[in-house]
């Protein structure tokens, strides 16, 4: 299970500024199923985001609001999306981290902003051959920084400003440069946008949480 929660509206509207044409991306999976980031809750934002346009007179803007089945399958995202990408020039996520990544993925030319906040994430496991972790649940998503690509999970070492001296044309040292560098991947997803002024901003630097996590549920649990 994952649990997220909506930022704050000026948050949203902050990072959406200068941006007309706005798609607004809701998840049916998780953040549908605790209505944090359904259908519903993307059409209430989209009249949010409306209304504060007229009454601010800002620069007008053209506001979409959908949902897919999953926003973590690469695969769903990328065939629900593309028909509804059009002339978008920003998507406004309400999955998790990883759905904002997979967006991300599927769409490197558009700007993807996370409209929630990832604060935990409990897998069950499948049988799955592989997962990749791409959310870590830090509860402050900073994923419109760093071109929809989360540094805390795809460094090796969690750096928050980087490259460190251990990538090697392009390739990281742990691993024995099989991995890529993450720092190099957002370096270049930041210079495809014309972002790179992001990429020298510092951030300083966050004390790491304790795992494991735990988190108590806020609807009854049924244990029949």
């Amino acid at each position: 299970m994952i649990v997220v929660k909506p930022k704050s509206f000026e948050e949203i509207r902050s990072m959406l500024q200068g941006h007309e044409r706005i798609l607004i991306v809701g998840c049916d999976g998780c953040a549908g199923i605790y209505e944090t980031g359904g259908l519903k809750q993307a059409e209430i934002l989209k009249q949010r985001l409306e209304l504060a346009q007229e009454i601010k007179g800002d620069r007008k803007i053209s506001v979409r609001a959908l949902t897919v089945l999953r926003q973590c399958d690469d695969d769903v995202v990328a065939n629900s999306l593309r028909e509804a990408i059009g002339e978008t020039d920003a998507i406004l996520s309400l999955g998790c981290g990883a759905g904002v990544q997979t967006i991300a993925d599927a769409f490197e030319d558009k700007p993807v902003f996370p409209g929630n906040n990832t604060e935990f994430i409990g897998m069950m496991d499948r049988s799955q051959e592989k997962l990749f972790e791409r959310c870590h649940a830090c509860g402050d998503c900073i994923l419109d920084q760093f071109g929809g690509i989360c540094p805390i999970t795809r460094c090796a070492k969690g750096l928050l400003n980087g490259p460190c001296g251990g990538q090697v044309k392009g390739k990281c040292e742990v691993g024995r440069y099989t991995n890529d560098c993450a720092w190099v991947l957002i370096w270049k997803r930041l210079k495809q946008r014309g972002k790179l002024d992001q990429f020298t901003k510092f951030r300083p630097f966050r004390t790491r949480q304790h795992s494991p996590k735990e988190l108590k549920l806020a609807i009854a649990v049924s244990k029949g």
